[in-house]
């Protein structure tokens, strides 16, 4: 009996959609779900017809593949992923490969990497992204791990990634060893939040500050798209606006209730910068920002008791609305440059030796922030591959140059409105702060040096010095 090119273990949406991509594009697949139901539920719909063939048990979904075997797991993070391999692993044989296609922790991955290879079987993690949608259609993959074993499946990861528009390439590369794939997918979850809050931050100043319409909104994004805005995250938004809530006949966003979940990826940014001494304040502020949505109630009981300026804005309309397009572009440009920069340390730290350019590149299509900024940043890094900071790159210097002015407008006007903007203000902090050449970090020293004796630098000779304070 014919044995099955590729397996893959987990039917959730993503897993049904991923399956029938592979299947597309010429390769047999056998599945495999925890629960029977899903599995014959999916076969007698989606599967109906296709070279995709269903197994009950583990020893028959290992069975049904050729060897070696290649089977990829999209279950959730964490203990279930280890719970699956430990099940699977005494009835493979050595050199066949398995793929986490899920959202797991880099650290976790790079633990699975060193005892399965220990055990001779190929192991690597890969960041999917793009939304059901993007599995069955073309997602960003971003595989890490062994070469060799990329090797083994790269032509099928070739087929089913995404196809950049400027060029066809498939939205995939070997990324490097270790944790690498799922090192870049947290950081690209964690500009997805950066992106995501920026928006709604220059969508809820102009509703707080001019009282726009959901139509008005969808025609102000939908121009924003034409131009250096152009995204994935701007085209739903337009979309978004467009929607009539079935119920009240209202815009559906206006009655959808304001607390923002989060799977946690955005916060593992966070913690990993901090470790690494990597500054994202645009990225930190968006994971504040959905913490402090979820407080409704408190929120509430606080609008009740605490006041803010009552001052309206009464500035021309199309200035702040053309100010705030311009505001957003640059805080993007920022919340990138932290991300790129994170990903620079991690690839020095880790031994990871990642191209930059090669990462902005595979995700210009198929991912959630896939949009028009990563060809020039992937020209950023064309240009000079050391590039320290994007912010310092001559053509976004360029456009935050004459955008920059617009960014202070936009915080100063929500400044004086009592309109909340943490992460566009954070990007403006991040800015300045890059930008200057002397920061009060010499005060601090001081302190530290006078509550601690922990020492200090001088500006006029080398070495480390204590002063006695007290003197």
């Amino acid at each position: 009996m014919d044995k099955q090119v590729f397996g893959l273990i987990g039917l959730g949406v993503m897993g049904q959609n991923f399956v029938l991509n592979v299947e597309r594009n010429g390769y047999s697949v056998a599945v495999y779900n925890r629960t029977a139901e899903a599995t014959e539920k999916y076969i007698a719909g989606p599967a109906a017809g296709k070279n995709i063939k269903p197994a009950y048990t583990l020893e028959e979904f290992v069975d049904a593949l050729e060897s070696p075997r290649k089977i990829m797991l999209l279950v959730k993070a964490g203990a279930p992923v280890d719970a699956t391999i430990q099940q699977l692993i005494p009835l493979l044989d050595k050199g066949d490969l398995i793929i986490d296609g899920g959202n797991s922790f880099f650290t976790d991955t790079e633990r699975r990497a060193n005892e399965l290879e220990s055990q001779g079987f190929n192991f690597f993690g890969m960041g999917v992204s793009g939304g059901e949608e993007g599995a069955l259609w073309g997602p960003s993959l971003m595989p890490g791990g062994s070469r060799d074993a990329y090797k083994e499946v790269e032509p099928i990861m070739n087929a089913v990634a995404a196809k950049a528009d400027e060029d066809g390439e498939p939205c995939v590369t070997y990324l490097g060893p270790g944790g690498s794939g799922h090192y870049v997918k947290m950081v690209h979850n964690g500009i997805e939040y950066g992106d995501m809050e920026l928006i709604a931050e220059a969508y809820y100043l102009l509703k707080r500050a001019l009282g726009l319409s959901a139509q008005e909104f969808h025609k102000i994004f939908t121009e924003w798209n034409k131009a250096e805005l152009s995204s994935f995250l701007i085209e739903i938004t337009a979309k978004v606006f467009s929607k009539v809530d079935d119920d009240t006949g209202k815009p559906l966003v206006d009655v959808i209730l304001d607390k923002a979940g989060q799977k946690g990826t955005g916060r593992w940014m966070g913690e990993n910068a901090l470790e690494l001494g990597i500054s994202i304040p645009t990225i930190i502020a968006a994971v504040n920002g959905r913490i402090i949505s979820s407080q409704k109630e408190e929120r509430v009981h606080a609008s009740s008791v605490l006041t803010g300026p009552a001052k309206k804005y009464e500035g021309d309309s199309q200035k702040l609305i053309d100010a705030t397009r311009d505001a957003l572009y640059v805080s993007k440009i920022c919340s990138y440059a932290q991300g790129m920069s994170l990903l620079k340390k991690a690839s020095l730290e880790y031994g990871y030796n990642m191209d930059l350019g090669a990462i902005a590149k595979i995700w210009r299509a198929g991912c959630i922030i896939r949009a028009r900024l990563l060809n020039d940043i992937t020209n950023a890094y064309n240009r000079y591959k050391d590039l320290p900071n994007l912010l310092v790159d001559e053509e976004f210097q360029k456009a935050i140059n004459t955008r920059q002015e617009s960014l202070r407008f936009v915080i100063r006007t929500a400044i004086e409105s009592g309109i909340p903007m943490p992460a566009m203000s954070a990007s403006l902090a991040y800015y300045d702060s890059y930008r200057s050449e002397r920061l009060p970090a010499n005060l601090i020293q001081a302190q530290r040096d006078f509550f601690g004796a922990h020492t200090f630098e001088r500006i006029d000779k080398p070495g480390t010095f204590h002063a006695d304070w007290e003197e």
